[in-house]
């Protein structure tokens, strides 16, 4: 029955868009209805026992590789008592288990970039969306560069093309870098979710993976919805993929300046997490007390509410949400209060919590495995409010003379991202198998 709710789901998701859009009369929904049936189709033949599968489950295997040959970076640093939890570990620490990874991956990926894997792929993909979707290659080339690569970094692969891009294919490129994940980062979602565990390790790679593609038509749904076009595209008779800086002089210089890139994301990260983890904690203090008054404890005490929080009210905004992407009721409060916490905060505090979730030291975990699923597709992406400072100050580097549009778009292209996100995670719990 939640499968068939989650086709509601996808009407109020393109419906709430709709509500912010700049301009109402146009909806583009050939592009709509192409958008949400690639999505479809993707989830089909990368989470379904098809032909396809067994190239996703071969990528899946190379990046659990990948993953836990980080590890032995992570402890020749820090020792043996950081070994993975459950190896006799001290367990699951972020700075120690899940910071390293990005290093390792930003490093991983540039080698990757050196020798011209990474083109490959995102010229492969940004083809597909081209095709099917009938869109841009400008656009297509930018988003499927976000899959791979981070929300600053993918629009560099078309800056020649930036000054001259209307403002529909601006939207666009900012939603697209708030709908997917970089590659440097996947790798911490995973040490987070799995742990020590290897079969999960594969699991969530590969819902990961599958979460970031589809996220990229998602994200061409959301954005054209939001901002329609209504100016004539640049031409694009010269179009291919642009180097962002000078080439790396051989496969270790690449190294060494994918490692430094990393332990800068890494540091960005910590910063964040400790400013707002912080800043929650300090609004839950007033909030915990106003719960002890007398009368709103005994109406929060009827709801199951020990103490009224933050957390608490994301989960009470965002259940009917939830409910209409296809999450059993009973566990819309849990997964509401993920996505809040993910559009506030950010998306490694509310895959944290999905990880507590889990695996709680109860032992009986707090949403099913299908919802855990959905919740990792719901969270797979950058769109939150930090991050719209992020990008409109990456961009604004890159195409100064369109600050202005960047200020404008920033709030609309975050909420699309979000909206793509959770269409996704919509889309794939109707997909996916029990």
């Amino acid at each position: 029955m939640e499968r068939l709710v989650g086709l509601l789901g996808i009407a109020v998701l393109v419906g709430l868009a709709w509500s912010v859009s700049v301009d109402r009369r146009r909806m583009p929904w050939r592009l709509i209805l192409a958008g949400i049936v690639l999505q479809a189709l993707l989830a089909l033949v990368m989470l379904r026992d098809t032909p396809v599968v067994g190239v996703v489950d071969g990528v899946t295997k190379v990046i659990t590789a990948a993953i836990d040959a980080s590890q032995a970076g992570i402890e020749f640093l820090f020792g043996p008592n950081v070994a993975n939890p459950g190896e006799g570990s001290w367990g699951f620490m972020f700075a120690v288990h899940a910071l390293p990874k990005i290093i390792f991956f930003a490093s991983l990926m540039a080698v990757l970039y050196h020798l011209g894997v990474m083109q490959r792929l995102v010229a492969a993909l940004a083809w597909l969306l081209q095709k099917t979707l009938r869109v841009t290659g400008t656009e297509a080339l930018a988003t499927a560069a976000n899959v791979f690569v981070g929300q600053t970094e993918a629009p560099l692969c078309v800056k020649p093309y930036l000054p001259r891009m209307t403002r529909s294919q601006l939207n666009l490129i900012m939603t697209g870098g708030f709908a997917t994940i970089a590659g440097s980062v996947l790798a911490a979602y995973v040490g987070m979710l799995a742990g020590g565990d290897d079969a999960a390790k594969a699991l969530w790679v590969k819902q990961l993976i599958t979460a970031s593609v589809m996220s990229a038509p998602a994200a061409f749904v959301m954005a054209k919805i939001i901002v329609p076009e209504t100016e004539i595209p640049p031409d694009e008779s010269d179009l291919s993929i642009v180097a962002d800086s000078e080439p790396a002089a051989n496969l270790f210089d690449a190294a060494a300046h994918g490692a430094t890139d990393g332990l800068k994301l890494a540091l960005n990260v910590a910063a964040m997490l400790v400013a707002f983890v912080s800043l929650l904690a300090l609004i839950n203090i007033p909030l915990g007390a106003l719960g002890e008054i007398r009368g709103v404890d005994g109406w929060l005490a009827a709801r199951g509410v020990d103490t009224l929080s933050l957390e608490v009210i994301f989960g009470w905004v965002f259940a009917p949400l939830a409910w209409t992407m296809g999450v059993p009721w009973g566990e819309c409060s849990f997964f509401g209060r993920l996505m809040g916490e993910k559009l506030v905060v950010t998306e490694f505090l509310a895959y944290q919590t999905l990880a507590g979730g889990l695996h709680p030291e109860s032992g009986v975990p707090m949403v099913s495995d299908r919802t855990g699923r959905m919740a990792v597709f719901a969270l797979c992406g950058f769109a939150n409010f930090a991050s719209i400072g992020i990008q409109i100050g990456g961009l604004s580097a890159i195409v100064p003379e369109r600050r202005k549009d960047l200020v404008r778009l920033g709030l609309r292209a975050m909420i699309g991202g979000a909206l793509a996100s959770w269409l996704t995670a919509a889309i794939a719990g109707i997909v996916m198998p029990a």
